[in-house]
């Protein structure tokens, strides 16, 4: 039986309200990105996290994960990330540096406020060429914070996962 697993990355909640209904509707396995060093979730301090986050782009830095991310045992993955100056958060690149998915079926999805995957997902596939890198889901951060349980649903039919 094929093993899934969401693998997201989330300050804010957004990307995690994704991951936890696609891990719903696909009975799939479920694991946060930590970073070692935590960022403020704390909204009021947006524009802080704003200006690390181009700070960390603008210096190619590699923020450490905390956590271990055992991706072995699974043969499809879903990974989710907010965008980032218009981009994936630079711990996506840590972990692009640290994990091999050779052999596995990547599936992107992100939250944003409007620059959709802003070509993350052809990223994902320069960053795992042995993989297979499925269509991706682009969610406005408003609709995912209200649910957005029905477009989730077509879009896991449409690429075939449930």
């Amino acid at each position: 039986m094929e093993k899934k697993l969401v693998l997201y990355f989330s300050v804010y909640g957004t990307a995690k309200a994704v991951a936890e209904e696609i891990a719903r509707q696909t009975g799939a396995d479920i694991m946060e990105i930590e970073p070692a060093v935590p960022y403020d979730s704390n909204r009021a301090h947006y524009n802080d996290l704003a200006k690390l986050a181009k700070k960390e782009h603008d210096e190619d830095q590699r923020p450490a994960i905390k956590n271990a991310i055992p991706v072995g045992d699974y043969d499809t993955i879903y990974l989710g990330y907010p965008m980032w100056w218009y981009t994936f958060p630079m711990i996506i690149y840590t972990l692009f540096d640290q994990v091999d998915f050779s052999g596995k079926t990547l599936i992107p999805f992100n939250t944003h406020m409007g620059s959709g995957d802003g070509g993350t997902y052809k990223t994902v596939k320069r960053l795992a060429p042995n993989a297979t890198v499925l269509d991706g889901l682009p969610v406005e951060m408003t609709q995912a914070e209200r649910g957005d349980a029905e477009h989730i649903a077509k879009w896991l039919k449409t690429i075939k996962q449930i």
